[in-house]
Formats: structure tokens, C-alpha cells, sequence
């Protein structure tokens, strides 16, 4: 993995922000998304439309939004183009697969997207740890990764358990 190294300036510098632009955009438009899935889908609202919604804004815009933010400004040096595209592209298809799996009744599907979310959650952990950034963003960054560490597996077993 290639670092860049940031300009000098106050923290964080414009790069950094821009490093999480696309992070932002992406999981920006998951919750817009999620708000338009949840909107439509009210009148005959059932368990998946009610699921998708919330997984789209949660994991597919909150959480990913949280990571590349957390990535950029926190890492001691800015991760690379190809590094943060690498893990903005696996995010989003992992979710993707987990959205698709799960509405399909497809398992294999459902597990190949964990999988996916697992291996990207472990890359951007990786791009912050030595971090030398505030304590406070620090420890927040570490608690999305556990809330998700915990949340992905879960999810995939109660979607095998319950046959989605």
C-alpha cells in the first residue's frame, strides 16, 4: 500500500478532506437512498423494504462515511488513491452483495458481501494504526470498527439462520 505523504498546514489540511470525499459522496447518496427506499416503499411497507432502508443508511451511508473520514484524517499519512479507491469499491460491493443476497434469498451471496465488508473493515483499520491523531476521534473510529466487527458476522448468521 502506497502512502502519500500530507502537506504541511493545520490538521486536518485540505488533502485529507478531499481523501474523504468520495467516502462522503458515496455514503451521502446511501442515505439519500435509503430515505427514498423508505419513503416509497411506506404505504406497503414490509420487513425487507423497513430492512433495506435502514441498511442503507446504516451500514451502506453512516458507517461508510465514518470509515473514510476516520481513513483520511486520522492515518499518519494519507492513504493512496489506489488504496482508498480499493476499499471505497469493496465496501460498496460488499454491501451491495449483502443487499442483493439478503432481498434474493441468496445465502451465498449474503456471505460473500460479509466477507467482503470483513476484509475492507480490516484494510481501513490497517490505515490508521499508528495514528498519532486526536484520542477522542481515535477511540470513536475504533468503536465503528467494533460495532461493525460484531454487527457483520451477526448479521450473516441471523441471515442464515433465518433463511435470508
Amino acid at each position: 500500500m502506497r502512502i502519500e505523504e500530507p502537506e504541511a498546514g493545520a490538521w486536518p489540511d485540505k488533502r485529507r478532506w478531499a481523501a474523504a470525499s468520495h467516502f462522503v459522496l458515496m455514503g451521502s447518496a446511501c442515505v439519500i437512498s435509503g430515505g427514498l427506499v423508505a419513503a416509497i416503499t411506506a404505504p406497503a411497507a414490509s420487513e425487507q423494504s423497513s430492512w433495506s432502508a435502514a441498511y442503507l443508511v446504516l451500514v451502506g451511508g453512516v458507517a461508510q462515511i465514518g470509515l473514510g473520514l476516520g481513513s483520511a484524517v486520522l492515518a499518519p499519512r494519507i492513504p493512496s488513491r489506489a488504496s482508498r479507491i480499493g476499499i471505497l469499491a469493496l465496501w460498496n460491493s460488499g454491501n451491495a452483495a449483502v443487499l442483493a443476497g439478503v432481498l434474493m434469498n441468496l445465502n451465498m451471496l449474503v456471505a460473500a458481501g460479509g466477507i467482503a465488508l470483513v476484509i475492507t473493515l480490516v484494510l481501513a483499520l490497517r490505515t490508521i494504526r499508528h495514528s498519532t491523531g486526536p484520542a477522542l476521534l481515535r477511540r470513536a473510529y475504533w468503536l465503528l470498527a467494533t460495532i461493525l466487527g460484531v454487527s457483520i458476522p451477526t448479521g450473516l448468521a441471523l441471515a442464515r439462520l433465518g433463511g435470508n
